[in-house]
């Protein structure tokens, strides 16, 4: 799935759209999945499959889903989801409160 966002959107929309004719095209506003454009000559049906993987990004940036019930639902595998988060530029592990103290640990026992 080809992605893109609002800036790149109003420069040229011809580009997305071009895009939008082979398969749907995932816009990002603030790196975060917000629309999806789809042309209307194909079919819902064949659009499903491709579908599945946004869908299934988005929840995981929003935390809704794990990585495995986000790889499942997207319908690839969980190699093939993590390359597609990749592309999309959404993070596999977010830093949380414990981290800093983790990294500490980490540096004490590799020193």
């Amino acid at each position: 799935m080809y992605a893109t966002n609002v800036r790149n959107l109003k420069r040229n929309p011809s580009e997305a759209l071009r895009h939008a004719e082979q398969e749907p095209v995932l816009i990002l506003k603030g790196n975060q999945p917000n629309a999806i454009i789809l042309n209307l000559k194909s079919s819902l049906g064949d659009m499903d499959e491709q579908l599945k993987p946004a869908l299934a990004a988005s929840l995981f940036k929003d935390r809704v889903l794990s990585l495995g019930a986000a790889a499942q639902i997207s319908g690839l595998s969980l190699s093939e989801f993590i390359d597609h988060l990749t592309q999309l530029d959404i993070d596999l592990v977010v830093a949380d409160r414990q981290t800093p103290k983790e990294l500490e640990t980490l540096d004490s026992w590799l020193s």
